[in-house]
């Protein structure tokens, strides 16, 4: 089963990951903020991660993993 996990060390709530996901999956976490101050991504239903890696491509600073 496929599933992502985010650096919130290194993610900058860009939104670039939401925009990428195909099944819509990731949204960023308006109620949690990083010690660097910004809204990290999370996923929202790991079940329906197919993998892609199109998050993790499109993230400019190399912040999400993908297992498979």
């Amino acid at each position: 089963m496929a599933r992502i996990s985010v650096d919130e060390g290194f993610c900058k709530g860009c939104g670039l990951c939401v925009d990428a996901c195909p099944t819509h999956i990731i949204e960023l976490d308006q109620e949690r903020i990083t010690a660097k101050g910004y809204h990290p991504a999370h996923c929202i239903d790991q079940l329906k991660c197919t993998g892609c890696c199109s998050c993790a491509v499109m993230c400019p600073d190399v912040a999400i993993s993908v297992w498979r």
